[in-house]
């Protein structure tokens, strides 16, 4: 599906809304995984091969200012005898694209030229 002029797409949107569901419930930062199997869980799963990968969209987002990331500590990963993820979490310009998304109005041109592929 393309982007509608100054919109998020879909995935963009769902991956929003559960950065923010998780802070809500005390969980500031996420990994994929776990946003896509609440997504599966919450939500249409075709969303995630439909819009391309969650990754991508995860990329986008945060070149885009909407997410932040970093690696996790080695020695956690380490511990619990797995790789290291990726931990993103919302920043107020994700929150405030959210309500804009759900206001159904138009995002920043700033915001939307970052969401380009690239």
């Amino acid at each position: 599906m393309r982007r509608k002029a100054g919109h998020l797409l879909a995935i963009e949107e769902d991956i929003l809304d559960v950065a923010l569901t998780l802070k809500a419930k005390g969980s500031e930062r996420f990994h994929g995984f776990a946003a896509a199997k609440l997504i599966q869980t919450n939500r249409d799963a075709r969303r995630l091969t439909s819009h391309g990968t969650l990754y991508k969209a995860l990329g986008r987002l945060e070149r885009a200012g909407l997410l932040a990331s970093e690696w996790e500590d080695a020695d956690i990963a380490v511990a619990e005898g797995r790789p290291r993820r990726r931990l993103y979490h919302v920043t107020d310009v994700g929150e405030h694209a959210l309500a804009m998304a759900r206001a159904q109005r138009p995002l920043p041109e700033p915001v939307i030229r970052r969401l380009a592929p690239g």
